[in-house]
């Protein structure tokens, strides 16, 4: 027992030390500390971005609107109001109400068919998959609603600091907690993966600070500006008792998290409904052990390719590299049959075109062997021929005249045919 008390508390130290070596402060003096107001909130970019890209996601072509989608009047309440709907809420961490958080809840009060997108696909597919991965390792559910705010629920987004997928991890964080990242497979994208590494990165924060609030804006802007910022407030550990310390956007991030969780449950109270997205509810998970196209998959099968881009973000090139080690491929439940039935005529299907891996090549017209190198020609030496007219001819070298040919000189006589291999 105490030494698995030892080995947790160096991991944990291990964890901490790789994370903080991540965000070292270049400016070791004190900041001015700005007053804090509504309108001095920074809301990220890349949150902006996201919810303006969620519009054109292909899921939302053909998507079912519910009725009270129509009515897009902008609805709000008292303080009072809003502060007695997030204290109802079954929650672990605090929603604390301030102005800031209102403002923040009437950004998403405005952008009403953004948030009726992100219900939809959120509570038809992502949702259930967060929360599985968070309670796992007993972290509070509501953090299922981080990813709305991270990426609007958006699983190949990639901001321009280079923090990528629904959790928006930074690929080095993403190597600490297992996640495989190369030119073919970026498993920040993978839902199932990137939320259990999520749930592990949050404990993990947990287990330094023992507040949620700290651990969001750790989250946020790593851990090495949350320690700034507690030590320039005189080392209180209290989120809003650091919030002037802290960077512009992560004064934000605390209170916007508030507002996503207020909104994704009080939606009905603005005019709001999920909107049905057009994607098949029902998965099931095959290993793939050959490389393939997710192109040969929806040809072969006859399935939308842009639904199984969906289904597996994480195929950057759409190449799954099984013949390096099994990797998943997420199908429609009712296609699992037919993958099986057709494994052998999917992995056949247009490879050369789709999935091109040649193990040993020659070149044109070097290497020891030159069958089928280049077009075959035979040409008939004129007189005043020589080797170096000829190879300028059709662009090749001597040499290679002379290997083609068996010749250890370079004397050649009028009438001779020389085999050539023309490019």
């Amino acid at each position: 027992m105490k030494f698995s008390k030892v080995l947790f508390t160096f991991v944990s130290l291990f964890i901490c030390s790789q994370l903080f070596a991540q965000t070292v402060v270049q400016n070791t003096s004190q900041p001015q500390v700005d007053k804090v107001t509504p309108d001095s909130i920074v809301i990220p970019d890349e949150f902006v971005e996201s919810l303006n890209e969620i519009v054109h996601n292909w899921y939302l072509q053909n998507a079912t609107l519910a009725e009270c989608s129509k009515d897009t009047g902008f609805v709000t309440y008292p303080d009072e109001v809003y502060s007695q709907r997030l204290q109802k809420l079954p929650y672990v961490m605090e929603m604390p109400y301030n102005s800031i958080v209102r403002s923040l809840i009437e950004v998403f009060a405005k952008r009403h068919h953004q948030v009726e997108y992100m219900l939809g696909i959120g509570e038809t597919y992502y949702f259930p998959i967060f929360e599985a991965a968070l309670a796992r390792y007993n972290v509070p559910l509501e953090l299922k609603y981080l990813p709305v705010i991270e990426s609007a629920l958006n699983a190949r987004a990639i901001s321009k600091a280079g923090a990528g997928g629904l959790w928006q991890f930074m690929v080095s964080t993403g190597r600490i907690y297992g996640l495989e990242v190369n030119s073919l497979v970026d498993e920040r994208c993978d839902p199932v993966k990137s939320s259990d590494a999520a749930a592990r990165y949050l404990r993990d924060l947990y287990n330094i600070y023992q507040d949620w609030h700290l651990v969001i804006a750790a989250y946020n802007c790593g851990p090495g500006n949350v320690a700034k910022a507690m030590r320039y407030s005189g080392g209180k550990k209290d989120y809003w008792q650091i919030y002037p310390y802290l960077p512009r956007e992560t004064r934000g991030y605390v209170p916007i998290f508030i507002a996503a969780n207020y909104i994704m449950n009080y939606y009905k109270y603005h005019n709001m409904c999920p909107v049905q997205p057009n994607i098949t509810v029902a998965t099931d998970t095959m290993m793939v052990d050959t490389r393939i196209n997710l192109q040969q998959v929806a040809e072969v099968l006859d399935i939308s390719i842009e639904e199984l881009r969906f289904l597996n973000p994480q195929y950057r090139q759409d190449i799954i590299p099984g013949n390096i080690k099994p990797y998943p491929l997420v199908l429609p439940f009712n296609q699992i049959t037919a993958y099986i039935d057709n494994k052998d005529s999917i992995a056949a299907h247009r490879a050369a075109e789709l999935v091109p891996q040649r193990t040993k090549v020659e070149p044109l017209y070097g290497g020891s062997s030159v069958s089928g190198s280049g077009e075959v020609v035979y040409y008939k030496v004129r007189s005043g021929d020589t080797l170096g007219g000829i190879a300028a001819r059709y662009r090749v070298t001597v040499a290679q005249i002379k290997k083609w040919n068996g010749l250890r000189g370079s004397m050649i006589r009028t009438g001779q045919r020389l085999k050539i291999y023309r490019k």
